[in-house]
């Protein structure tokens, strides 16, 4: 079975980011971020209302990683301590040698590369440091442009789910993406 260690918490360094751990430091931009209904327009969970509750959101971030059982970077564009996203692997399965990647941006940054940059870098972590074979991405089938920054990276469908996630008074549908190791081109 796959042994996960986070310990030393790495950066990783593309182009032009820099992705680190978070802090309370970032409780503005993960408020922006996670308040915002159109940025969590496609994730089934509640919206952030306060700055606790931002804060908490940097603390379980920051439980998993002291556990060894998810990580996640602040994303920064290089000469700026600011976060603009987040990303990491979550619900890690080390039995499978898998995890699933998610990430998040504030609006004003995308469409400019930076999410497919960030999804590079901790691909390769996955791969590398992790050890995983495989790599997954869970997506709302509306949300085309994910779809497309996972494509740009490799990522093949595996799967559209019906109606198995319920929130909010409703049934969401979910596809899944993922990416072997194998097939990651550097």
């Amino acid at each position: 079975m796959l042994m996960i260690n986070f310990h030393p918490f790495q950066n990783l360094e593309t182009e032009r980011l820099l992705l680190r751990r978070l802090n309370t430091n970032d409780v503005d931009e993960v408020l922006a971020m996670r308040g915002n209904p159109e940025v969590m327009k496609y994730i089934p969970r509640p919206l952030a209302k306060t700055k606790e509750e931002a804060l908490e959101h940097i603390a379980m971030i920051e439980e998993k990683i002291e556990n060894n059982t998810g990580i996640n970077w602040g994303i920064t564009i290089k000469g700026s301590n600011k976060i603009i996203g987040i990303i990491g692997h979550y619900r890690i399965q080390p039995e499978n040698y898998r995890a699933e990647i998610g990430y998040i941006s504030l609006p004003q940054y995308n469409g400019k590369g930076y999410i497919s940059e960030a999804i590079k870098a901790v691909v390769a972590y996955g791969f590398n440091q992790m050890n995983l074979h495989s790599i997954e991405a869970v997506i709302d089938p509306a949300n085309v442009a994910s779809e497309r920054v996972l494509q740009k990276n490799g990522f093949v469908k595996e799967a559209h789910i019906l109606e198995n996630e319920y929130w909010d008074g409703k049934f969401w549908d979910t596809v899944i993406y993922s990416l072997l190791k194998r097939n990651f081109k550097k």
